[in-house]
């Protein structure tokens, strides 16, 4: 699959043309429209297909935060959507209910609607309520509930020694994993049965409640079998041993009590399981485990695949072993003969399918566009998902399940993209030079004309794994309208373009795919009217270490750069992140075994620091654990005793993902701030 995705970027790479047409008249993107800016998602089709219901959030400066209404559309796309939850109030949590009716949530208080009548909500008692899972002849609810474990009274010597360990002020921990980015530091001790005890399945019926399983472990996804005798989970028998990765096995459970493990390999983590409606079969997704790729010191992370096994056990069968790409949210179709999935494509996201049987994985959706939210309804006819692409913010969309006969059932977005000119981007693809072929988009500046030359902003995606692709980003589309292209690459390591690709750069983070992201700066400077003196990089996270990385191998290169949330050193980095595991993988190994050391090191931008020329402007949170602040002053204080233009932004009480509306505005118009000082985008220069 690897080789047919690329020579099929390659062979439908067609040039672009720098006489493009100058795009729609209207006004320029403004800072201030981030707040008139909506979003739209969650889409939920009702299991008769006839309705969708779907959220539309607004974002509200005064209080830093966002207002969501419910709205409900005829999916036949004949009459316009209504609002169904009330003006001001905040309503979430959409879902329908057995009886059809519509549910949601509003202040916290369950709402049900008729969609024959969806001005009139009412208080819910949802019947058959409670958290868990319904089995389907209805007798039963399943959930897996924490065991509860007394912690003993700590004892003192004397009351002098009690006073002063209550006078304590700080914390003392003796465990591992003691941080995780965003959480409260130290996270609770996995290993401690009284903070994290074990769970084990209840039902309640109408005889009462029983215990199902005596496991001492942490059941997870619970799904029911068809004829309701049977449960299927997910559980990871290592999830006490705190220097061992996850291992979850697939495991089922009768309403008799009768456990079963269905699979008990080391070396693969399986997970998301669920019984076909013939009760014939048990789908799940196994990939390696993160315990062996360390323990063999593998060159890559393995393959991701849907199995099936017996619910009585046996032999997994693997139906993608062919196709490698990542599967994600399975769902069967009702006559049990197919599998259906999404997973990205290049910069897509699409639907699929693979027989249960066995077979070609078949793509279901196409386009230019990610879909996301699937929602499918009870007879399988009939899908809606969010569409999204470059040029504006998504939209609900409903579809037969095939693909065929696509609606677009909402506008949220037209009033605004009417007066608004959001700048288009265009695909392109390109070699690196040891010939991989790579992709990557371009947005084009405001009311952009050929015979001018613009600045370029370079942006590297965050991961590695993941993939920049279709989809409306306020802060490319601002600095579009502020006079610059910027360009995206899908760098190797990126998601969806096969196993080799993804694990392209494994054991050299920076070096293959950092030639790749020049590769395709030195082809928009050929191709697009460019000036080569006025390019800048940026990224967040694995983008902020990939902005790190350029300015030391590329020194010439870059007028400026602002890295966010960047990694300079991996031999600090690999004590003090969240993410040791990262290092243990794929740099093969700990900082005080030579190997991987010598890895640590040369990968590391602040090995290089002394090179550096670019005007850096760096953007980090106070408490992030993912990518710790002192890996940013590390390298600030570096370009500072060399005589660097160099500034720091630090979000006070920010973790990895620096998060809030003010803090998204303040740091858009601080780095459009630093394009301006250094890129000069107010000069345009004209070509002839």
């Amino acid at each position: 699959m690897t080789a047919r995705i690329l020579a099929s970027l390659v062979a439908g790479s067609v040039l672009l043309s720098v006489n493009v047409a100058a795009q729609t008249a209207g006004r320029a993107l403004a800072i201030e429209d981030y707040y008139r800016m909506k979003t739209v998602g969650g889409p939920q089709i009702s299991p008769d297909g006839k309705w969708v219901a779907f959220t539309v959030g607004t974002r509200v400066e005064e209080t830093n935060g966002e207002v969501s209404e419910v709205w409900l559309a005829d999916a036949s796309g004949a009459k316009a959507p209504t609002r169904v939850s009330a003006a001001g109030q905040d309503a979430r949590s959409v879902s329908w209910i057995e009886s059809g009716q519509l549910l949601y949530t509003a202040g916290g208080i369950p709402v049900v609607v008729d969609p024959a009548a969806p001005t009139t909500p009412q208080s819910a008692r949802v019947a058959g309520g409670g958290r868990g899972q319904r089995s389907p002849d209805g007798r039963w609810l399943a959930v897996a509930r924490n065991l509860t474990v007394a912690r003993k009274e700590r004892s003192f010597a004397s009351d002098f020694e009690r006073r002063h360990e209550e006078r304590f002020k700080g914390v003392a921990f003796d465990w591992f994993p003691f941080q995780r980015d965003g959480g409260q530091f130290p996270v609770a001790n996995s290993s401690d049965p009284v903070v994290n005890p074990a769970s084990e399945v209840f039902v309640t019926g109408a005889e009462g409640e029983k215990q199902l399983t005596r496991l001492s472990l942490r059941p997870t996804a619970l799904n029911w079998s068809p004829d309701s005798k049977l449960l299927v989970f997910a559980a990871d028998s290592l999830y006490r041993q705190e220097m061992r990765y996850g291992r979850p096995d697939i495991w089922t459970v009768s309403v008799d009590g009768v456990v079963r493990r269905l699979t008990r390999d080391d070396g693969f983590e399986n997970s998301s399981p669920s019984f076909s409606p013939d009760g014939k079969w048990v789908s799940f997704v196994r990939g390696f485990d993160t315990n062996r790729i360390i323990r063999e010191k593998l060159n890559h992370g393995g393959p991701t695949d849907i199995y099936l096994i017996p619910p009585t056990g046996g032999q997994p069968i693997n139906l993608t072993a062919e196709w490698d790409l990542l599967p994600g949210g399975l769902r069967w179709s009702p006559d049990a003969k197919y599998i259906y999935f999404t997973a990205g494509i290049g910069g897509e996201t699409h639907l699929f399918r693979v027989a249960a049987a066995g077979g070609t994985v078949e793509q279901v959706t196409t386009g230019e566009r990610r879909i996301g939210g699937l929602s499918i309804d009870r007879a399988f006819k009939r899908m809606a998902y969010t569409v999204g692409r470059y040029e504006a913010p998504s939209e609900i969309y409903v579809a037969d399940i095939d693909g065929k006969n696509e609606k677009q059932l909402t506008r949220v977005h037209e009033p605004f993209t009417r007066e608004v000119a959001l700048s288009r981007a265009e695909r392109v693809r390109f070699n690196s030079p040891d010939g991989t072929p790579i992709e990557g988009w371009l947005t084009f500046p405001y009311n952009y004309n050929a015979n001018n030359r613009y600045p370029l902003i370079v942006n590297s995606h965050g991961g590695p794994h993941s993939a920049s692709g279709y989809g409306f980003n306020f802060k490319h589309q601002y600095f579009a309208a502020n006079g610059y292209f910027v360009l995206e690459t899908n760098f190797r390591s990126s998601t969806g373009y096969g196993e080799k690709f993804l694990w392209g750069t494994w054991g050299e983070w920076g070096t293959k795919d950092g030639q790749d992201v020049m590769a395709g700066v030195d082809h928009v400077i050929a191709h697009f009217p460019i000036d080569r003196n006025r390019v800048g990089t940026t990224g967040h996270s694995y983008g902020g270490f990939m902005t790190n990385w350029l300015i030391t191998q590329y020194p010439d290169r870059f007028a400026a750069a602002i890295p966010g949330a960047g990694i300079v050193n991996w031999v600090s980095d690999y004590g003090t992140a969240d993410i040791a595991v990262t290092k243990e993988t794929e740099f093969f190994g700990y900082p005080w075994e030579e190997r991987a050391r010598n890895i640590m090191i040369k990968q590391s931008p602040l090995t290089y620091a002394g090179r550096v020329r670019t005007p850096t402007l760096f953007v980090h949170g106070e408490v992030d654990q993912r990518v710790p602040y002192e890996e940013a002053e590390q390298m600030y204080t570096a370009l500072k005793k060399i005589g660097v233009p160099t500034r720091m932004i630090q979000y006070a009480g920010m973790p990895h993902g620096i998060s809030g509306h003010w803090n998204s505005i303040h740091r858009m118009l601080n780095e459009l701030r630093w394009w301006e000082q250094y890129l000069k985008p107010a000069r345009v220069t004209s070509n002839q």
